[in-house]
């Protein structure tokens, strides 16, 4: 079965981007891995608003996945400059493994997905690390990036 996931932030993005992007890839859930869905800079990606969103303007399932959010204690080494773009790789990594995330949630869940972070491009943000961990674990994954 091949599996596409894709991915995208909402930084740097208005409404209208943001929902023609995932009504063009014809994503059919929105997986949100952020750690804080509640308070975030652009108002249309609050958890209550954004599922609400989804749904009226697309028809797109939402769904939060704290399993693959980073843990309180990563985030904010990294935001504290107590660790560096490769030593947060490092430790999301192993705690995705740690984890067991792969064989917990699933292929079926993650297939016309579209997982959700704040970051504008996916080189320095977890959901590209989430989706290569997906890649690797799993048969023919195809990750898209929605700009």
């Amino acid at each position: 079965m091949n599996i596409t996931i894709n991915t995208i932030g909402f930084t740097r993005k208005n409404a209208a981007e943001f929902f023609g992007l995932l009504t063009a890839a014809k994503v059919s859930r929105v997986i949100d891995i952020r750690l804080n869905n509640r308070s975030q800079l652009a108002g249309f990606t609050k958890r209550d608003d954004l599922s609400f969103f989804l749904k009226s303007i697309a028809n797109i399932e939402y769904l939060h996945e704290p399993l693959l959010a980073p843990s309180e204690a990563i985030l904010s080494a990294f935001k504290e400059g107590r660790i560096d773009w490769s030593g947060y790789e490092q430790q999301f990594i192993a705690l995705m493994h740690q984890r067991g995330v792969a064989d917990q949630l699933g292929s079926r869940l993650f297939d016309g997905a579209c997982l959700l972070c704040s970051e504008d491009s996916p080189a320095q943000c977890h959901r590209r690390l989430v989706a290569e961990h997906f890649q690797q674990s799993w048969k023919s994954v195809e990750i898209v990036h929605l700009r």
